[in-house]
């Protein structure tokens, strides 16, 4: 099932720096982001080898994960917390605030055979 990540941060007077170094659990191979995306839903799939890290760098978005045995919905409201999707993590991200950046990283560069669209029954 999909997990957060703590992203360590750093705060002082100047502003916040987050850093991902070393901690995703995986080489980083592809990297979008997801913005304007207002009242609509994105995802919708599950993938065969692809491990993601998202980050919602600005706003807020609620991610919808069922791995065939629990359905978790989460909230990413920070750019202080990542959430790891598993492959086997049939995702749906919704309720984007207006203003909302959702950072993805993904294990694998992008190849349709991996995405698997049914979701669980």
């Amino acid at each position: 099932m999909a997990y957060f990540i703590d992203i360590p941060t750093i705060k002082d007077d100047r502003g916040s720096l987050s850093v991902l170094e070393k901690l995703l659990p995986f080489e980083i191979k592809r990297v979008y982001f997801i913005h304007g995306a207002g009242g609509s839903k994105r995802g919708g799939h599950r993938h065969k080898e692809s491990v993601q890290a998202t980050i919602c760098v600005h706003g807020s978005v609620e991610i919808m994960c069922d791995n065939g045995k629990e359905q978790v919905n989460f909230l990413l409201d920070s750019p202080e917390k990542c959430l790891m999707l598993e492959p086997q993590d049939w995702h749906v991200m919704h309720n984007f605030s207006s203003d909302a950046v959702l950072l993805v990283l993904a294990s694998n560069y992008y190849d349709k055979s991996d995405y698997i669209y049914e979701g669980y029954k």
